[in-house]
Order: structure tokens, then sequence, then C-alpha cells
């Protein structure tokens, strides 16, 4: 068959509640994981050279008197580390009112500590957005014995305002607190350089003891009389209660006390242990030829009955599993089943399982087992494996099963003998579930929240082929009490969500008809007309290119929509626009995955948006974007263009329980207008991903779970 390939890689919301007993699997401790104020890792206000274990989710939030930060941070590789924070930061607004500030931040360390040499570490602070905390630094941290670590730097900006020695660089420009949201590289290690320095000590796992010396002078805040500095030395303490959640106290300048608040979260470590789900059915041997020996010749396929009789009975296991056969072959030597999962986050999980279901019920002739993964209606890889395999590898690990099995693209052929499974469409499914809705940093407050039902249903007339609509209702929240009105230079295209968000009674998410198919190999097509999103509804096409063994992919989307009216029901404004991207999708190895998208959004400008993600094997990911189009940054507003990150994570690495289900989110600084794209569900570059190559690898050690 076309596109196949021999398998022989080697397998490489939120925040829990905080207890004292730390739940199994959160982030372990390690010298230098400490945070300081800014929620990277540090001493006080100033930072370090250290770094976070890798791929450690952290959240923080610090106040000191009127300051208060929010900061979320993400260890991308094992040098890396970047952050998103929000920010209250009296003096720095117009006419010296508070400021509501949005900040990225960058730390990188480019050298790691040996026994004579110490880690060294550059990083970037507030690099976008209004500068209020711009500032740079190259630090250096050095271990002492198991328990100190000093620390040294030379800083820029913020960190050099304080007894600087000169400005090797150049001068820095002037801040512009009224462009929030562009990159303020020409400022980059520009200006004073000042030193920097400090102390920690931990004299057991839980407590931390720092101490620093500042080159922060607060030029502003001063100025101002938001802060007296009295003193430029800082005194902290860190305690740690547990692998997630530990606090700290400070006081700052000789005048003020702070406190900051942490949780840390290593998604790949559950916070439940693995395996906890009902065992699947073991293997089972075929019989000798002696004891079967029609089954074993193959005579048994004269019996037209044994076929469907077969079929009937691996639907039924099938379905006990949590998975549904859509169709299967039968003939002497070989069976092939199409199989949807509907429970098993991991794609080898669900394969695994149905090929053990598959020994037990296939005549002992049949000796090639072929599983095809189904996705929304559409055949999208097959894998085969050897019967005599299964029997002789069940007890070994899951690599040596791999090595031995056959993936192949799913595109049937006008022979392939397959009957569908009777009874099984029309099919219809609903369910109601909690859900929650957030908004920071409205004009008015900080953070507004809904929380609710949605009702969701789906209706599939045939495999690809269907009808499914989300309604939700409101039962408490304070988002309709938001007074944010659009100041959109442009059509407010998404800069009024706010006037959706106060609409939460019987509220349409959306509504729609979607046909999934394959139209050749390689190939997948969609086409979904109907209530969209919240905020368009209309006509979406897409087409997608990628073979089963390919990094790459490449797809093409077409839209025609309109908005909807404020109050999410069958109402439109006027308002109508023809949408479409050309996008490219490629695996770059170790998890990432990164996307690029040309095109037409929703307020007709054109331009490109650019995502990097990084996903790991349990199905967590995280990832972050930038568009940038030909709408002017004064017509977008704050912000300047359209930026963000976003978070994903499978629900069933909370609960312990096998589930499809995840959690999503975005986290935007500002909701602007340019760069705009419509919200469609089921895109197909996501919906086939985890059947194919890449994903299938990260996850095979879990098919014989």
């Amino acid at each position: 068959m076309p596109g196949k390939r021999r398998i022989s890689r080697n397998i490489v919301a939120v925040a829990v509640a905080a207890s004292v007993a730390a739940p199994a699997g959160m982030a372990e401790p390690m010298i230098g994981n400490a945070r300081g104020t800014f929620g990277l890792p540090g001493l006080v206000d100033m930072p370090t050279a250290e770094s976070l274990p890798d791929g450690l989710l952290g959240a923080s939030l610090f106040w000191m008197g009127d300051t208060q930060r929010t900061t979320f941070s993400f260890q991308i590789t094992p040098r890396m580390t970047a952050a998103l924070r929000y920010s209250r930061v009296p003096g720095f607004g117009s006419g010296g009112d508070e400021l509501k500030d949005r900040s990225f931040d960058f730390h990188y360390r480019f050298l790691d500590e040996t026994d004579w040499r110490p880690a060294l570490a550059v990083g970037v602070r507030d690099f976008i957005g209004t500068g209020a905390y711009s500032s740079e630094y190259i630090v250096a941290t050095k271990t002492f014995g198991d328990s100190v670590r000093a620390t040294a730097g030379l800083g820029w900006g913020r960190l050099g305002s304080k007894d600087g020695w000169g400005s090797p660089f150049g001068d820095r420009p002037p801040l512009n607190y009224d462009k929030i949201g562009k990159l303020n590289s020409s400022q980059w290690f520009r200006g004073e350089v000042a030193p920097f320095f400090g102390l920690a000590w931990a004299p057991n796992d839980k407590l931390t003891l720092k101490a620093e010396y500042s080159s922060d002078a607060f030029v502003q805040e001063v100025a101002m009389g938001e802060l007296e500095r009295d003193s430029s030395v800082n005194f902290g303490v860190d305690y740690r209660f547990n692998s997630l959640a530990s606090v700290s106290a400070y006081y700052l300048y000789g005048s003020e006390v702070g406190f900051q608040f942490n949780l840390s979260i290593d998604p790949r470590k559950p916070p439940f242990p693995s395996g906890i789900e009902k065992a699947p059915l073991p293997v089972r041997p075929r019989p000798a030829p002696a004891m079967d020996p029609e089954g074993w010749s193959g005579a048994w396929t004269a019996d037209s009955s044994v076929h469907p009789g077969v079929q009937r009975v691996v639907a039924e296991s099938l379905k006990k599993d949590g998975q549904i056969l859509e169709s299967m072959s039968l003939s002497a030597t070989r069976a092939e089943v199409r199989v949807r999962n509907e429970t098993y986050d991991a794609r080898p999980q669900a394969i695994g399982h149905t090929a053990r279901i598959l020994t037990r019920a296939l005549p002992p002739s049949v000796e090639t087992i072929v599983v095809t993964n189904v996705a929304r209606g559409m055949p999208v890889s097959s894998v085969a494996f050897k019967r005599s395999d299964l029997e002789r590898l069940e007890n070994e690990n899951s690599n040596a099963i791999l090595q031995r099995a056959t993936l192949t693209d799913a595109v049937a052929g006008p022979d392939d003998g397959l009957r569908m499974t009777e009874g099984l469409f029309p099919r219809f499914q609903w369910a109601m579930t909690p859900y929650g809705e957030m908004s920071w940093y409205d004009d008015d407050d900080s953070v507004r929240a809904d929380i609710g039902v949605s009702l969701a249903a789906k209706y599939e007339f045939a495999p690809g082929l269907v009808l499914s609509g989300t309604v939700r209702q409101k039962v408490l929240g304070n988002l309709d009490d938001s007074t944010h009105v659009s100041n959109s230079k442009v059509y407010p295209v998404r800069s009024d969500l706010v006037e959706y968000r106060k609409h939460g009674d019987l509220a349409i998410q959306n509504l729609t008809l979607a046909w999934y198919a394959r139209p050749a190999e390689n190939l997948y097509s969609r086409v979904t007309v109907g209530l969209l999103e919240r905020m368009y509804g209309g006509i979406s096409g897409e087409l997608l290119w990628k073979p089963v063994d390919s990094r790459l992919a490449l797809g093409a989307e077409l839209n025609y929509v309109k908005q909807r009216d404020f109050d999410q029901q069958f109402d439109f404004r006027d308002y109508d626009v023809v949408t479409g991207h050309a996008s490219a999708y490629y695996d770059l190895g170790k998890g990432f995955t990164g996307q690029l998208d040309v095109g037409r959004y929703l307020d007709e400008d054109w331009g490109t948006t650019l995502s990097i993600d990084r996903e790991f094997a349990n199905g967590w990911r995280v990832g972050a974007f930038a568009t940038v189009t030909d709408m002017s940054s004064d017509d977008f507003g704050d912000g300047s263009f359209d930026k963000g990150v976003r978070v994903s994570f499978p629900v069933a690495w909370i609960t312990g329980r096998p589930t499809v289900s995840k959690f999503k989110t975005t986290i935007r600084p500002v909701t602007g207008d340019g760069g705009a794209r419509v919200d469609i569900d089921g895109r197909l570059y996501e919906t086939i991903r985890d059947s194919h190559t890449g994903e299938l690898y990260e996850g095979w050690g879990r098919f014989w779970r």
C-alpha cells in the first residue's frame, strides 16, 4: 500500500487546590527553583542565573502596597524561560494614575554551572508592553555546598537606575507609555548599567532565606510619592508547603512589606498514579491447530454468518471499552476494524485495547490485524500487526511491538470488504457540564467571571456528517457588570467581545452542520455551515494535505461569515466578510510544532500568524502565537498587534480516569481587532494529528496499558 512505513523509532486547570500534603506528581524541588517577585528564577526583585525544571508551569501573585503582579511562567526548554505578566503599577498611568500593564519576559541560561564556573544567564523584562518594568540583565549564580547560592549581575533599564556605571552601549531612548504592546528592542542593553548582587540560603528543603542589593531606583514611583526608597537592600523568606505551593514574604527598600503566593505544575507528573483505570482484557493465544483444524484452515469463511457474528462480538466488546466499531472487514487471514476512540486520551492505548479484543474474537486463521483510527468519521491511519507478535510480546516493552507494526494511510479501496456496524447510524449524543468564563483587567475591575451550565448535543447522520450545537445558561457571575466599551478605530470584529459576554441567558455558542471526508490519499476535507461560534455564523471550507508519516502538513481554509447579534440567538448584525488562510504545519521534533498562517483576517486585514507549541507525551500542550497584519498599530490600539499564549491539558491528567476531554484556554494581553480569525471547531490538523506518526510515537508507551 502507498505510504507504508515501518515503525522503528524509540518512544519517548489551572491550579489544583494547594494542600499541605503534596499531591504526587507536582513539580519536584531543585536548588534554584525559588522565584522572585517577577515570577521567574530570582532572589527578591533581582534575577538569578538559574532555571526552573524543564516543562514547569508556574503562577505567582505578588502584593506590595498598591503594586500587584500576576505572572504566568513556562520553562520552554531546560535553558529557556518565558513569562506573561499582568500588573498594577502605581504612578505610571496617564496623569500619574495607576497603570494596568501587560508584559512579557524572557530568560535564557547560556552557560551551566561547573565546579569552578558559575551559571550565566541573560534576560529581558517587559520587552513587549508599555515598558513600565523594561530592563535587561546579565547574571551569574554559583552554588556553595548544598544550601548557599551567590548571585551577581549587571542590569540596564530599571535594573540600571541605581548607582550606574555609565552607558557603555549608548543612551537609552525614553519610554512611551502610550504605545502599549510594541517590541521595545531599541532600548535593550542601552543606557546606564548598574550592579546587583545577593545571597540565598536554604537550611532545608522547606525554607529559603534571601538578601539582595537592588539596582532598581524606582524613579517614577518615588517621584510620584508612591514609594519611599530608604534602602537598596531587600530581604525575603520563602516557605515551600509542597511541590505545588509556596509562599514568600519580603521587606523591601527599607519601607515596604510584600507577599507572594506561588504555584508550580509539572505537566509530566500527574497528581494521580497512572493506570488506575480498569485493566484491559488480556491477549488470548490461539489454540493449537490440532484443537481447531477448521478454524486454522479458513474453512469457516464459507459460513456467511461468521462475519456478522464476529463483528457483533467485537462491537459489543469495544463499546464496553469506550470505543465505537464503525466498520469491519474479515477474510481467512486478515481482519480490519475501523474504530472511533471516545475514551482514551492517548491513541496508542486505544489501539492496544482494540488489538487485544480482536485476539479474543477472531478465528485462528486470521494472522494480520489492522486497526484503523477514525476521527470525525474519517479513516485517518491504519496500524497493522501480526497476531503472532501480539501473542508473543504482550509482556514485553511497548517498543517491541512498535518495531514490528506497520503504519499506513487509511484511504479505503473499492474492494476493501468493509461492512458497517448495524444500528450505529444515525447516532445521538448529549452532555451537560458546568462552564466558567473569566475576564482579566477590564477598565473598571481586574477580574470578572461567570459560571453556569453548558448543554452540548450531537446528531450524526452518517460517518463524517454531523449536526452539533452548544447552549449556555449563566447561573451567577458579574461579566454583565462590565462598563468596558470598544473604542476601536476600525470595525470591532473582536473588541466588543464584552457585549457578547454580557448575554449569558440561553446563549447559543454554536450550531453547525459539518461534513468531513477523504477526497484522496493524504487529503482531508471539511465543510461547516451554521452558527460557527458565539460571534460569527456562515460557511467554512478547509482542505489539508498530510501524509501519515510526514512532519509537514499544508492546508487552506476559506470562510464567508457574518457577525451575530449580541444576544447570540439567530439574528445577525450588518457586517460580513470573506476570510481565508494558507497554512503550513511542521513537527519540529522533541515535542515542538510550528504553524504559519498567511491570509485575510476578520477586519479585512492581510497578514501572517506564527505559532509555536510544545506538547508532552501525556497530552499537555503549551504554546504562543503572534500575528502581524497590514493594520497599523494605531488602528489596532492597545497591544499594537495580536499575541498571546495558549494551554490545553487532558482532563484525565487531573482525574486519573480515561477521557478524551481536554481543558483549553487562550490568554491574550489585549483583545484587539487586528489579526482576528474565526473560531471554528474541528479544524483538520488538530483532528488528525494524534493518529499520525509524531504523536502516535510519543504516546506509544501506553500501548499495553
